[in-house]
């Protein structure tokens, strides 16, 4: 499996010092190269679950298995030079480094691998439409054309297990396809797994396989 995830829990502390429980997984599964949609409500703990899977935030309990490797046993160091080396991620706020052209900010994502492909970042930055803004830095950028930069840091390192969330709550509709299928094609092409959020019945109807997360996290039980 790409992803184990078994008896997952997490919490965070209310402003009264009561906990608040998010995550309530007994057990989730994706298998090598498989792509997976999952579809739930704002504030249903979306964000936070591709947080605790990526090691970003560290689960109360419970395995979180990551091309085998338990990420919730790391480090904090240990955990992002996994991220870095296994994992790919789109997050909603993109986080771009502003000082770095759309080049650069691909090319940095690579670096911390250890893995630098010049010519994989520009091929990437030119399949999302941005051949003729490698230079430009994401302030120079407009929102949609931002996201599709993060979209091609994410896929940059042909990770084992991408991780997507809301990609396309961004773009225009003309670029929703171009970007969706970006995602897609690379995670077939390198056989990388995916785990795309989203809330859009239109990108989840394009995946075999559509997990409801309200169906599997059960935080109040």
């Amino acid at each position: 499996m790409s992803l184990v995830l078994e008896q997952v829990r997490k919490s965070y502390r209310e402003p009264d010092g009561k906990p608040l429980p998010v995550l309530n997984v007994e057990s989730f599964r994706l298998a090598p190269a498989e792509q997976v949609a999952l579809v739930g409500q704002s504030g249903g703990g979306k964000t936070t679950l591709l947080n605790v899977i990526s090691g970003i935030t560290a689960a109360d309990s419970g395995k979180v298995l990551v091309d085998g490797t338990d990420v919730t046993r790391l480090t904090e160091p240990a955990r992002d030079r996994f991220r870095a080396e296994r994992i790919g991620i789109v997050f909603q706020t993109f986080n771009l480094l502003p000082a770095f052209s759309a080049f650069e900010n691909v090319l940095l994502g690579m670096a911390f691998s250890g893995r630098a492909d010049r010519a994989f970042a520009t091929q990437l930055l030119e399949r999302v439409g941005l051949g003729r803004r490698l230079s430009h830095r994401p302030g120079q950028l407009s929102v949609g054309e931002q996201q599709r930069v993060a979209v091609a840091r994410a896929l940059a390192n042909r990770p084992r297990l991408m991780l997507a969330d809301e990609p396309t709550a961004n773009v225009d509709v003309a670029n929703q396809d171009l970007v969706l299928n970006l995602i897609r094609d690379t995670c077939t092409e390198h056989k990388i797994a995916l785990l795309l959020v989203t809330h859009a019945p239109e990108v989840a109807k394009q995946f075999a396989r559509v997990e409801k997360l309200a169906e599997f996290n059960r935080p109040g039980a």
